[in-house]
Parts: structure tokens; sequence; C-alpha cells
């Protein structure tokens, strides 16, 4: 029997299955990822697969405060991405 994992979303905290989340890592070499299969290792946020959150978690800064990231060209990449997941 598996154990569930869960995590809470950064943009509007509920707490859920890491599995229906989308995950955000910082890896080791500053560089951000979207990493949907959780095998990257390194700073992670986690975030819900709806368009309402991911509005949060953009205008509200959460991907460059909870991972700890100066570059805003890597930030903004990432962002522009998440939008395009919808």
């Amino acid at each position: 029997m598996s154990k569930i994992v869960e995590r809470k979303c950064q943009a509007c905290g509920i707490i859920i299955n890491r599995e229906e989340l989308i995950k955000i890592t910082k890896l080791q070499d500053g560089s951000i990822k979207i990493n949907p299969n959780s095998k990257e290792l390194g700073r992670s946020i986690y975030v819900c697969r709806n368009k309402e959150c991911l509005k949060i978690l953009i205008k509200k800064k959460r991907i460059k405060t909870a991972l700890k990231v100066q570059n805003q060209n890597e930030i903004s990449k990432i962002e522009t991405q998440l939008l395009n997941l919808f």
C-alpha cells in the first residue's frame, strides 16, 4: 500500500494530493523548471492545475519569493510556460 503524499498550493493554500499539482523546481544551477513528473530535486513549490491559481501565483510573485530567484528573465519564461498550459 503506497503512501499518499500531499502538498500545499502556493496560490490558494489548499492541501491536496501531490499528483494533482504542478511542481516548479529551482535546480542546483539556478535555473527553474516546470516539473510534472517530480523526478528533479531542488527547492520546489506546487500550484493547482487551474488558471485562477496560476494568475494568483504570478500576481503575488510567489515564484520569486518561494524559490528565492533573482533572475527576472527566468521567472518570466516560467510564467509564460505556465499560462500556455491552459
